[in-house]
Protein backbone atom coordinates (compact mmCIF):
# COMPACT_ATOMS: atom_id res chain seq x y z
CA UNK A 1 0.00 0.00 0.00
CA UNK A 2 1.78 3.24 -1.32
CA UNK A 3 0.30 6.83 -2.24
CA UNK A 4 2.01 7.05 -6.02
CA UNK A 5 1.03 10.98 -6.24
CA UNK A 6 -0.89 13.96 -4.49
CA UNK A 7 -1.85 16.75 -5.30
CA UNK A 8 -4.22 19.33 -3.09
CA UNK A 9 -6.45 21.71 -5.07
CA UNK A 10 -8.36 24.73 -3.40
CA UNK A 11 -12.04 25.09 -4.07
CA UNK A 12 -12.71 28.11 -6.61
CA UNK A 13 -12.82 31.42 -4.50
CA UNK A 14 -16.37 31.89 -5.46
CA UNK A 15 -17.37 28.43 -4.78
CA UNK A 16 -16.00 28.29 -1.46
CA UNK A 17 -17.93 31.81 -0.16
CA UNK A 18 -21.22 30.02 -1.13
CA UNK A 19 -20.44 26.77 0.98
CA UNK A 20 -18.77 28.33 4.14
CA UNK A 21 -22.01 29.80 5.39
CA UNK A 22 -23.64 26.49 4.43
CA UNK A 23 -21.28 24.57 6.38
CA UNK A 24 -21.22 26.29 9.72
CA UNK A 25 -24.97 26.01 9.67
CA UNK A 26 -25.81 29.97 9.64
CA UNK A 27 -27.73 29.93 6.37
CA UNK A 28 -30.35 28.12 4.92
CA UNK A 29 -31.14 27.32 1.47
CA UNK A 30 -33.41 27.15 -1.35
CA UNK A 31 -33.61 23.49 -3.37
CA UNK A 32 -32.75 25.25 -6.71
CA UNK A 33 -29.80 26.45 -5.25
CA UNK A 34 -28.57 23.62 -2.98
CA UNK A 35 -29.15 21.45 -6.33
CA UNK A 36 -27.03 23.66 -8.15
CA UNK A 37 -24.28 23.84 -5.51
CA UNK A 38 -24.28 20.17 -5.53
CA UNK A 39 -23.59 20.24 -9.06
CA UNK A 40 -20.74 22.79 -8.81
CA UNK A 41 -18.87 20.73 -6.07
CA UNK A 42 -18.88 18.12 -8.08
CA UNK A 43 -17.71 19.75 -11.21
CA UNK A 44 -14.92 20.59 -9.06
CA UNK A 45 -13.98 17.30 -8.08
CA UNK A 46 -13.82 16.33 -10.85
CA UNK A 47 -11.74 19.22 -12.33
CA UNK A 48 -9.43 18.80 -9.13
CA UNK A 49 -8.90 14.39 -10.13
CA UNK A 50 -8.17 15.69 -13.55
CA UNK A 51 -5.68 17.81 -12.62
CA UNK A 52 -3.95 15.07 -10.06
CA UNK A 53 -3.69 12.90 -13.00
CA UNK A 54 -1.89 15.42 -15.14
CA UNK A 55 0.16 16.40 -12.67
CA UNK A 56 0.83 12.43 -12.02
CA UNK A 57 0.92 11.88 -16.05
CA UNK A 58 -1.24 9.06 -15.64
CA UNK A 59 -4.38 8.49 -17.74
CA UNK A 60 -7.55 7.62 -16.33
CA UNK A 61 -7.41 3.95 -17.98
CA UNK A 62 -5.04 2.94 -15.32
CA UNK A 63 -7.52 4.19 -12.21
CA UNK A 64 -9.78 1.65 -10.73
CA UNK A 65 -11.73 4.06 -8.96
CA UNK A 66 -12.10 7.51 -7.47
CA UNK A 67 -13.04 7.91 -3.85
CA UNK A 68 -15.01 11.06 -3.36
CA UNK A 69 -15.90 12.03 0.10
CA UNK A 70 -18.11 14.92 -0.70
CA UNK A 71 -18.28 18.08 1.19
CA UNK A 72 -20.23 17.97 4.16
CA UNK A 73 -22.99 20.30 4.74
CA UNK A 74 -24.71 19.25 7.66
CA UNK A 75 -23.90 16.45 10.38
CA UNK A 76 -26.35 15.50 12.62
CA UNK A 77 -25.82 12.16 14.67
CA UNK A 78 -27.70 12.88 17.75
CA UNK A 79 -31.33 13.78 16.44
CA UNK A 80 -34.04 11.09 16.83
CA UNK A 81 -33.62 10.59 13.27
CA UNK A 82 -29.93 10.99 12.80
CA UNK A 83 -28.76 11.92 9.56
CA UNK A 84 -25.47 13.07 7.92
CA UNK A 85 -25.52 14.96 4.41
CA UNK A 86 -22.45 15.51 2.21
CA UNK A 87 -22.89 16.87 -1.67
CA UNK A 88 -20.65 16.53 -4.22
CA UNK A 89 -22.60 14.65 -7.36
CA UNK A 90 -20.56 11.81 -8.04
CA UNK A 91 -22.49 11.24 -10.90
CA UNK A 92 -20.85 14.50 -12.20
CA UNK A 93 -17.33 12.85 -11.36
CA UNK A 94 -18.35 10.07 -13.15
CA UNK A 95 -19.20 12.06 -16.48
CA UNK A 96 -16.35 14.43 -16.28
CA UNK A 97 -13.58 12.14 -15.69
CA UNK A 98 -14.74 8.74 -17.12
CA UNK A 99 -13.66 7.17 -14.36
CA UNK A 100 -16.10 5.18 -11.85
CA UNK A 101 -16.84 6.62 -8.68
CA UNK A 102 -17.36 5.53 -4.99
CA UNK A 103 -18.87 8.23 -2.56
CA UNK A 104 -21.69 8.44 0.38
CA UNK A 105 -19.80 6.73 2.24
CA UNK A 106 -21.29 7.96 6.10
CA UNK A 107 -24.78 7.82 5.06
CA UNK A 108 -24.95 3.56 5.85
CA UNK A 109 -23.16 3.75 9.18
CA UNK A 110 -25.82 6.23 10.13
CA UNK A 111 -28.68 4.24 9.15
CA UNK A 112 -27.36 1.40 11.00
CA UNK A 113 -27.18 3.34 14.39
CA UNK A 114 -23.66 4.87 13.69
CA UNK A 115 -22.00 8.05 14.44
CA UNK A 116 -21.00 8.06 10.58
CA UNK A 117 -17.64 9.33 11.82
CA UNK A 118 -14.99 9.17 12.11
CA UNK A 119 -14.54 6.96 9.01
CA UNK A 120 -10.73 6.65 8.72
CA UNK A 121 -9.71 4.44 11.81
CA UNK A 122 -9.48 1.20 9.77
CA UNK A 123 -7.28 3.18 7.24
CA UNK A 124 -5.04 4.66 10.33
CA UNK A 125 -4.91 0.94 11.98
CA UNK A 126 -3.75 -0.74 8.08
CA UNK A 127 -1.21 1.84 7.91
CA UNK A 128 0.25 3.76 11.38
CA UNK A 129 -0.71 0.40 13.54
CA UNK A 130 1.58 -1.17 15.64
CA UNK A 131 2.51 -4.77 17.50
CA UNK A 132 4.89 -3.35 19.71
CA UNK A 133 2.94 -0.44 21.40
CA UNK A 134 0.10 1.19 22.20
CA UNK A 135 -0.13 4.86 19.64
CA UNK A 136 -2.80 7.25 18.45
CA UNK A 137 -3.40 8.95 15.67
CA UNK A 138 -5.10 12.80 15.58
CA UNK A 139 -5.92 13.95 12.70
CA UNK A 140 -6.39 18.06 13.04
CA UNK A 141 -8.67 19.02 10.25
CA UNK A 142 -11.81 21.49 11.14
CA UNK A 143 -12.80 19.52 14.30
CA UNK A 144 -10.00 17.29 16.17
CA UNK A 145 -10.81 13.29 15.71
CA UNK A 146 -8.48 10.62 17.39
CA UNK A 147 -8.00 7.10 16.49
CA UNK A 148 -6.65 5.02 19.62
CA UNK A 149 -4.24 1.99 18.14
CA UNK A 150 -3.80 -0.65 21.09
CA UNK A 151 -1.22 -2.98 20.04
CA UNK A 152 -4.18 -5.60 21.23
CA UNK A 153 -7.35 -4.89 21.36
CA UNK A 154 -10.25 -3.09 18.77
CA UNK A 155 -9.12 0.28 16.71
CA UNK A 156 -11.60 2.74 18.31
CA UNK A 157 -12.13 6.26 17.23
CA UNK A 158 -14.14 9.84 17.92
CA UNK A 159 -13.95 13.55 17.46
CA UNK A 160 -12.74 14.77 19.92
CA UNK A 161 -13.01 18.55 19.83
CA UNK A 162 -12.85 21.80 17.82
CA UNK A 163 -9.75 22.41 15.98
CA UNK A 164 -9.07 24.92 12.62
CA UNK A 165 -12.58 25.03 12.78
CA UNK A 166 -12.25 28.18 15.30
CA UNK A 167 -8.44 28.57 15.11
CA UNK A 168 -9.35 29.63 10.93
CA UNK A 169 -12.49 31.74 12.20
CA UNK A 170 -10.26 33.77 14.76
CA UNK A 171 -7.61 34.44 12.15
CA UNK A 172 -10.10 35.60 9.70
CA UNK A 173 -11.64 37.88 12.28
CA UNK A 174 -8.32 38.95 12.96
CA UNK A 175 -7.75 40.32 9.54
CA UNK A 176 -4.53 37.44 8.99
CA UNK A 177 -6.38 36.05 6.12
CA UNK A 178 -7.52 32.29 6.29
CA UNK A 179 -4.87 30.98 9.07
CA UNK A 180 -2.48 31.91 12.09
CA UNK A 181 0.40 31.52 9.49
CA UNK A 182 3.10 29.54 11.65
CA UNK A 183 0.51 29.97 14.64
CA UNK A 184 2.18 33.46 15.03
CA UNK A 185 -0.76 35.29 16.25
CA UNK A 186 -1.20 32.00 19.25
CA UNK A 187 2.44 32.22 20.16
CA UNK A 188 2.27 36.24 20.44
CA UNK A 189 -0.40 35.32 23.13
CA UNK A 190 -1.32 34.15 26.90
CA UNK A 191 -3.67 31.52 27.79
CA UNK A 192 -7.04 33.44 28.98
CA UNK A 193 -8.00 30.53 32.12
CA UNK A 194 -11.64 31.94 32.53
CA UNK A 195 -12.34 31.67 28.86
CA UNK A 196 -10.55 28.33 28.81
CA UNK A 197 -13.10 27.18 31.18
CA UNK A 198 -16.10 28.50 29.71
CA UNK A 199 -14.96 26.71 26.36
CA UNK A 200 -14.19 23.39 28.55
CA UNK A 201 -18.09 23.01 29.97
CA UNK A 202 -19.43 22.35 27.21
CA UNK A 203 -21.69 19.41 28.28
CA UNK A 204 -20.13 17.88 24.42
CA UNK A 205 -17.02 17.44 26.08
CA UNK A 206 -18.08 15.18 28.64
CA UNK A 207 -19.90 12.76 26.60
CA UNK A 208 -18.62 9.46 26.24
CA UNK A 209 -17.94 8.18 22.91
CA UNK A 210 -18.79 6.76 20.10
CA UNK A 211 -19.35 10.34 19.62
CA UNK A 212 -18.52 12.88 16.60
CA UNK A 213 -19.46 16.83 15.94
CA UNK A 214 -19.22 19.37 13.10
CA UNK A 215 -19.25 23.11 12.90
CA UNK A 216 -22.51 23.04 13.28
CA UNK A 217 -21.67 23.16 16.98
CA UNK A 218 -18.34 24.45 16.93
CA UNK A 219 -18.51 27.86 15.17
CA UNK A 220 -18.84 31.72 15.51
CA UNK A 221 -22.39 31.50 17.81
CA UNK A 222 -20.82 28.83 20.07
CA UNK A 223 -17.55 31.09 20.48
CA UNK A 224 -19.44 34.32 20.84
CA UNK A 225 -21.58 32.72 22.96
CA UNK A 226 -18.46 32.28 25.46
CA UNK A 227 -16.30 34.97 24.71
CA UNK A 228 -16.94 37.19 27.57
CA UNK A 229 -14.86 40.49 27.46
CA UNK A 230 -12.03 38.67 25.89
CA UNK A 231 -10.78 40.58 23.02
CA UNK A 232 -7.44 40.29 22.76
CA UNK A 233 -6.45 38.76 19.47
CA UNK A 234 -3.14 37.06 20.78
CA UNK A 235 -5.14 35.91 24.16
CA UNK A 236 -8.24 34.31 22.08
CA UNK A 237 -5.82 33.03 19.55
CA UNK A 238 -3.73 31.38 22.19
CA UNK A 239 -6.64 29.55 24.32
CA UNK A 240 -8.25 28.28 21.10
CA UNK A 241 -5.33 26.68 20.67
CA UNK A 242 -5.16 25.51 24.19
CA UNK A 243 -8.37 24.27 24.29
CA UNK A 244 -7.59 21.98 21.41
CA UNK A 245 -4.48 20.06 23.21
CA UNK A 246 -6.16 20.15 26.43
CA UNK A 247 -9.55 18.40 24.64
CA UNK A 248 -7.56 15.83 22.69
CA UNK A 249 -5.27 15.02 26.10
CA UNK A 250 -8.28 14.85 28.44
CA UNK A 251 -10.00 12.07 25.79
CA UNK A 252 -6.85 10.53 25.37
CA UNK A 253 -5.86 9.83 29.16
CA UNK A 254 -9.28 9.02 29.53
CA UNK A 255 -9.87 6.33 26.50
CA UNK A 256 -6.03 5.07 25.92
CA UNK A 257 -3.96 5.86 28.80
CA UNK A 258 -0.76 3.39 27.61
CA UNK A 259 -0.55 5.06 24.55
CA UNK A 260 3.07 6.48 24.01
CA UNK A 261 3.17 8.20 20.69
CA UNK A 262 0.60 10.34 18.89
CA UNK A 263 0.89 10.66 15.35
CA UNK A 264 -0.42 13.75 13.53
CA UNK A 265 -2.05 14.63 10.41
CA UNK A 266 -4.38 16.82 8.78
CA UNK A 267 -3.84 20.80 8.21
CA UNK A 268 -3.40 21.60 12.28
CA UNK A 269 -0.05 19.57 11.56
CA UNK A 270 1.56 22.63 10.30
CA UNK A 271 0.46 24.87 12.79
CA UNK A 272 3.51 24.82 15.10
CA UNK A 273 1.61 26.34 18.00
CA UNK A 274 -0.57 23.83 18.09
CA UNK A 275 1.88 21.20 18.21
CA UNK A 276 4.24 22.63 20.68
CA UNK A 277 0.65 23.14 23.03
CA UNK A 278 -0.19 19.33 22.36
CA UNK A 279 3.35 18.46 23.53
CA UNK A 280 2.81 20.56 26.39
CA UNK A 281 -0.50 18.77 27.52
CA UNK A 282 0.95 15.10 26.79
CA UNK A 283 4.57 15.62 27.95
CA UNK A 284 5.08 11.74 28.17
CA UNK A 285 4.05 10.91 24.64
CA UNK A 286 5.97 11.05 21.66
CA UNK A 287 4.18 13.97 19.64
CA UNK A 288 4.81 13.31 15.67
CA UNK A 289 3.79 13.58 12.53
CA UNK A 290 2.85 10.90 10.36
CA UNK A 291 5.29 12.14 8.10
CA UNK A 292 7.78 10.19 10.74
CA UNK A 293 5.64 7.14 9.29
CA UNK A 294 5.92 7.44 6.36
CA UNK A 295 2.70 9.03 4.93
CA UNK A 296 2.31 13.02 4.27
CA UNK A 297 0.06 14.86 7.11
CA UNK A 298 -1.67 16.36 4.15
CA UNK A 299 -2.28 13.31 1.91
CA UNK A 300 -3.66 10.98 4.97
CA UNK A 301 -7.27 12.01 4.48
CA UNK A 302 -7.24 11.33 0.85
CA UNK A 303 -5.51 8.54 1.15
CA UNK A 304 -8.06 7.33 3.69
CA UNK A 305 -10.58 7.86 1.59
CA UNK A 306 -8.84 6.01 -1.46
CA UNK A 307 -9.00 3.13 0.84
CA UNK A 308 -12.49 3.54 1.47
CA UNK A 309 -13.50 2.81 -1.86
CA UNK A 310 -11.07 0.10 -2.70
CA UNK A 311 -12.85 -1.66 0.66
CA UNK A 312 -16.64 -0.86 -0.86
CA UNK A 313 -15.26 -2.35 -4.48
CA UNK A 314 -14.30 -5.92 -2.72
CA UNK A 315 -17.53 -5.63 -0.64
CA UNK A 316 -14.88 -5.21 2.58
CA UNK A 317 -15.59 -3.37 5.86
CA UNK A 318 -15.38 -0.08 5.76
CA UNK A 319 -16.72 1.41 9.03
CA UNK A 320 -16.05 -0.24 12.29
CA UNK A 321 -18.59 -0.71 15.00
CA UNK A 322 -15.85 -0.05 17.43
CA UNK A 323 -15.52 3.27 16.45
CA UNK A 324 -19.01 5.13 15.24
CA UNK A 325 -21.29 2.76 17.64
CA UNK A 326 -23.15 1.08 14.50
CA UNK A 327 -24.94 -2.17 15.04
CA UNK A 328 -22.19 -3.63 13.26
CA UNK A 329 -19.02 -3.39 11.06
CA UNK A 330 -20.66 -2.32 7.51
CA UNK A 331 -19.36 -1.93 3.92
CA UNK A 332 -19.38 1.93 3.06
CA UNK A 333 -19.86 3.67 -0.10
CA UNK A 334 -22.12 3.86 -3.24
CA UNK A 335 -20.60 2.68 -6.58
CA UNK A 336 -21.52 5.22 -9.27
CA UNK A 337 -20.01 3.01 -12.25
CA UNK A 338 -18.26 4.53 -15.58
Amino acid sequence: MCVEAAQTTPYPPALREQLLPLIGGQVDIVIDALACLDAEVGLAFAAAAMALMQHANCPASEIRAIGSHGQTIRHRPRLDLPFTWQIGDPSRIVEATGITTVADFRRRDVAAGGQGAPLVPPFHAAWFGSAAEDRAVLNLGGIANLTLLPSQGPVRGFDCGPANALLDLWAQRCGLGERDEDGRLARSGQIDEALMQRLLDDPWFEQPPPKSTGREDFNADWLDARLGSASDPATVMSTLVALSAQATATALQRSLPSCVRLLVCGGGSHNPALLDALRRAMPALAVQTTAEHGLDPDHVEAAAFAWLARQCLSQQPGGLASVTGARGDRVLGAIYPA
